[in-house]
């Protein structure tokens, strides 16, 4: 079946820009498609704080009309509300920052507009990237969480109301909502796409990234954010042409906290893929990520916030208080100390990939909790972040609830584009 035959709002995003290039579809279309779906759901689902709605179809209407611009050309996309947009509010999740209206795009938006994407509206985020909840929904079932802090993003692209939204994670806020919302969520290496205008956590976790429906969408986002055009080459994502990687499945020193449905997902990860899979156990030596990870984020987090610390405590949630609180306790000699042990470590996980292509390694300690008082525990995605690797969650199966499950591919650093060609021949397979 030909694409331009299927929803248009149900495009992959790579399906989209290929129809799109060949003006087989026209993105005013496909942009109108996705306002359709947003006015259908999102009172519901409530993954967005701000729609650009005519803004974007007149930009829709020029693109037709125009050359294409680059990878992302006509496509809609989405921004999670910790990137600076100068055409609407940037807040934060937070009231501190209620209407406050940047004077320019973050890097990362802009480099998207300036490769064609269409800007279609501001997603939610939780509490200045943090742990509370914002007001997103899963889009699997309106009475669970859709993780966090991407949230809004996330659940946006998992309900085909987009086909690429940003992200942002510091500790699982990318890879844990792509879980919880059984979509494709990227982390690039650490300091691959830039950083400028987007809230501040940490300077040593923080990294921008994004979600699509399939490996072959973060490629093209990827690509665009990186500059790095390996990411979207077409050949990453033709099996025929890719040989089998070598996969190491590393259920890390946590295993024993994966709950039923995260370990029926290995088994089938591990029957799926035998004769290319070796388990692997990490060295002594990163046994101490998950416990530095927590305290590297709490000393930076309370030092980047310390503004909103001093002058709108009032205005912060309880547990970002004590968030603060506990990260202002950290003396500088032990972060410094910390950081040593980071470089360290960062070495030892080098060692990882010297017989293996990529890690296979949780996402999540499961299926997305009910409720949202919490946005879930993000230990299985702290240790590589830390460390600085990029990360790909895959889904390809379901829980006890029928929620989504998956597991996530952790790539060498900086050989983001060898993941990506990776995980799509793992994909394949999982997916069959």
């Amino acid at each position: 079946m030909a694409t331009h035959q299927k929803p248009l709002h149900q495009l992959d995003a790579w399906q989209a820009a290929e129809a799109l290039a060949r003006r087989d579809i026209q993105s005013v279309d496909l942009v109108r498609a996705c306002l359709d779906r947003i006015d259908q759901r999102d009172a519901e689902v409530h993954a967005f704080v701000r729609l650009n709605a005519d803004a974007a179809l007149a930009l829709a209407r020029t693109l037709d009309a125009g050359p294409v611009r680059g990878l992302l050309h006509g496509l809609p996309f989405g921004v999670k509300d910790l990137l600076d947009t100068a055409d609407l509010p940037t807040a934060y999740g937070s009231p501190i920052y209620a209407g406050q209206q940047p004077l320019a795009d973050a890097a990362a938006v802009a480099l998207c507009r300036e490769a064609g994407a269409v800007l279609l509206g501001k997603t939610v985020s939780t509490e200045l990237a943090n742990m509370t909840s914002g007001i997103t929904r899963n889009p699997h079932n309106l009475q669970h969480s859709p993780g966090g802090s991407s949230s809004g993003s996330a659940a946006a692209v998992a309900d085909c109301m987009l086909p690429l939204a940003l992200g942002t994670q510091t500790a699982g806020s990318l890879i844990r909502p792509a879980a919880f919302c059984g979509i494709v969520g990227y982390k690039p290496s650490h300091n691959r796409v830039s950083r400028a205008g987007v809230k501040s956590l940490s300077e040593t976790l923080d990294t921008i990234g994004g979600f699509g429906r399939s490996v072959r969408d973060v490629g093209l986002l990827g690509a665009v954010l990186t500059g790095d055009k390996r990411l979207a080459d077409p050949q990453n994502f033709d099996s025929s042409a890719i040989a089998a990687p070598r996969i190491a499945l590393c259920a890390t020193p946590d295993w024993s906290l994966a709950d039923e449905d995260s370990q029926q997902a290995w088994k089938l990860a591990d029957k799926a893929l035998a004769g290319y899979v070796q388990q692997v156990a990490l060295p002594a030596e990163l046994h101490g990520l998950v416990a530095r990870q927590k305290a590297v984020q709490a000393f930076e987090t309370a030092r980047s916030l310390r503004h909103e610390h001093r002058h709108h405590a009032q205005q912060l949630s309880a547990p970002l208080l004590a968030l603060l609180e506990e990260g202002m306790c950290i003396d500088g000699e032990t972060h410094a100390h910390n950081l040593q042990a980071v470089a360290h470590q960062r070495h030892v996980a080098a060692e990882l990939f010297r017989n293996h292509d990529v890690l296979l390694a949780p996402s999540t300690v499961g299926e997305a909790p009910a409720g949202l008082a919490t946005t879930g525990d993000p230990l299985f995605c702290r240790g590589w972040t830390l460390l600085g690797l990029p990360c790909i969650h895959l889904p390809f199966t379901r829980g006890r609830k029928g929620l989504p499950v998956g597991l996530q591919l952790v790539g060498r650093f900086a050989d983001d584009h060898r993941l990506l060609a990776a995980a799509h021949w793992v994909h394949e397979r999982l997916t069959r």
